[in-house]
């Protein structure tokens, strides 16, 4: 059993005897650790570059191998690592045998039992000086450009600062980087962590405007860059950013800015987006809004109610299409009130066409509204004014013309004494009224009675014959029509309906109106409104109706010319005239009054 235990340690020991050779053949620097993290072994490769015997390696202490500046940070690295078992990794510079230093990649990972108990560290060291040389040349070049430049680990730790940054602050590099954001105006300081952040967890490059304190305790502006350096499969590695002094554009845009809220116009701007972003002092003084109030879409707040859609749609298809906006609109002011404004708004491009932003103004136009309204209302005034004025002139020439033909009726017969007492009984009311009787026997004279003894004498009675109209004609006539109608009509006519207006329309031969007409005239006595030829929107009719005919309309309305409705709705009040032939006793008065008539034009 001995001899079998022997013969295993001898083949262990030439095994491992075989792979230290292999290892000190190795180029890289190899070395081991015990759990404890004290050395135990160095490599060929190690001991020849540190110029250390193998007989000195017992006793001998690492740190005494490590650049001065380097060993706290070291030491407290791999103590850490051996207190948390975590594999290890550290740059540092290594004294070679010749006295120089150069840089090393220092890496160490534990070997575990079963149990996951440490039973050795292993490492090795990798020379990196011609790396860090390049670094060092970069870091150089980096430090001599005029612009603050900095980098920082994907957990967002800065790592590197340039010089041209800690010159600008005031600050060391391990004051930088234990704090980055001591130099952020406090003002400043919310709103750039919760973007910084945002954009950290991102991952999508960033800008920013905050004010950075210099070493003399003054803030400037600076605009703030950053972008991420991802690996092959897309993880953030690292993170690069520059400060650019914006100081002077600042003080610029402030200064422009003060002398664009002194301007007394309403200016806005906004991004390509169109939610405007800034307003001068001049807007928010008129609504009695905040800048945080108007901006994005809360302008659309003041908009007048009736004004709100079309306004809004108008601007968004402008933002959209990429074209000039003007509208008037209605803007409510601090006092509730609403004023006119007439709002312009063009885009800024750049050299390839794209929206950079879009800059607006609002100029006050209430009194030219005003004087609009005014206007209007004075030439509605003046229109008005000339239609009574041509009804009136119809009408007088009408009566002129009948006044030498019918001065009065002439009579004194039982037959015509009825007839009288029913013109006196219905004269004061606004009852329509349709008179009946053969020709020649004074309907219209009759009508004119009725008119004359009316609460409306004083305004126009117009007199239509009804079958003197040809009948293609008859609805333009009554209800006039507008510019364009139909051929013939180069302009708009008043209908005589529109001519009477507050008085009286005496319709003669009713029986002749055509089927269609019969329909527009009964609306007239139903609902009080007709609507010219050609025409949509409907007029409101003050006037009375008296009708006459010679025709017996129950035959009709059997025949099926003439509508049931609208007989009944004209026989309200029915006189019929007698003929001469049922008032003989009249005929001398007649004689007599005809011989005087003429008897003076002779």
């Amino acid at each position: 059993m001995r001899t079998t235990d022997n013969q295993a340690s001898q083949g262990l020991a030439a095994t491992e005897e075989r792979l230290r050779l292999l290892i000190d053949l190795t180029p890289a620097l190899i070395h081991t650790a015990l759990p404890d993290g004290s050395l135990d072994f160095l490599n060929r490769r190690w001991l020849e570059y540190l110029g250390l015997p193998l007989a000195d390696l017992l006793g001998w202490r690492w740190t005494s191998a490590i650049h001065p500046a380097d060993v706290d940070e070291l030491v407290g690295k791999w103590c850490a690592s051996v207190a948390s078992g975590e594999p290890f990794e550290a740059e540092s510079r290594v004294r070679r045998a010749d006295g120089e230093y150069q840089w090393f990649l220092l890496r160490k990972v534990p070997f575990r039992d079963e149990s996951g108990k440490i039973l050795k560290w292993f490492g090795s060291g990798t020379e990196i000086e011609d790396r860090k040389e390049a670094e060092e040349r970069i870091r150089l070049i980096i430090d001599t450009i005029p612009t603050m430049a900095w980098s920082v680990r994907p957990d967002g730790a800065v790592d590197f600062v340039n010089q041209r940054s800690l010159d600008y602050m005031g600050l060391s590099f391990k004051e930088q980087i234990e704090k980055p954001t001591r130099a952020v105006h406090p003002g400043d300081l919310p709103r750039v962590m919760e973007k910084w952040l945002a954009d950290l967890a991102a991952g999508e490059p960033s800008e920013d405007e905050m004010r950075l304190r210099g070493a003399d305790g003054e803030y400037r502006w600076f605009l703030v860059r950053t972008a991420p350096l991802r690996d092959r499969q897309g993880k953030v590695v690292n993170w690069y950013g520059i400060s650019i002094d914006i100081e002077d554009r600042k003080r610029a845009e402030m200064e422009l800015r003060a002398l664009i809220d002194a301007i007394p116009q309403q200016i806005w701007s906004g991004p390509p987006d169109g939610k405007i972003d800034y307003c001068n002092e001049r807007w928010r003084a008129d609504t009695g809004l905040s800048l945080k109030e108007l901006q994005g879409d809360g302008w659309q707040t003041m908009l007048h109610p009736e004004d709100r859609d079309r306004v809004i749609k108008a601007w968004h298809g402008s933002v959209l299409n990429g074209t000039p906006y003007q509208q008037e609109e209605r803007h409510r002011q601090f006092d509730g009130t609403y004023r006119w404004y007439l709002s312009r708004a063009v885009p800024l491009r750049d050299g390839e066409g794209r929206i950079l932003r879009w800059y607006g103004t609002n100029t006050d136009i209430e009194d030219r509204k005003q004087a609009e309204d005014s206007l209007r209302r004075a030439h509605d005034e003046i229109k008005e004014l000339k239609d009574q004025l041509y009804r009136e002139n119809i009408a007088l020439r009408e009566e002129i013309d009948k006044s030498s033909m019918f001065e009065e009726i002439v009579g004194t017969s039982s037959a015509l004494q009825e007839v009288l007492v029913l013109v006196a009984k219905v004269a004061p009311t606004d009852s329509t009224v349709l008179i009946t009787g053969e020709p020649g026997t004074g309907k219209e004279l009759v009508a004119r009675a009725i008119h004359k003894r009316s609460s409306r004498a004083a305004r126009v009675f117009v007199s239509v014959n009804c079958a003197a109209v040809p009948p293609s004609l008859i609805a333009s006539e009554l209800f006039g029509h507008e510019k364009g109608a139909f051929t013939g009509a180069t302009q708009q006519r008043l209908g005589r309906f529109e001519l009477a207006e507050g008085g009286t329309i005496f319709l003669d031969e009713i029986g002749e109106l055509p089927a269609e007409t019969q329909i527009a005239l009964l609306r007239v006595l139903q609902e009080h409104e007709f609507e010219r030829v050609g025409a949509t929107k409907p007029i409101r009719a003050d006037v009375r109706v008296i009708a006459a005919t010679n025709r017996d309309l129950q035959t009709a309305i059997d025949a099926g010319t003439f509508r049931g409705a609208l007989f009944y709705r004209l026989n309200v009040f029915p006189i019929e005239m007698p003929s001469l032939r049922e008032r003989r006793e009249d005929i001398p008065l007649l004689v007599e009054y005809f011989i005087h008539r003429y008897a003076r034009k002779i």
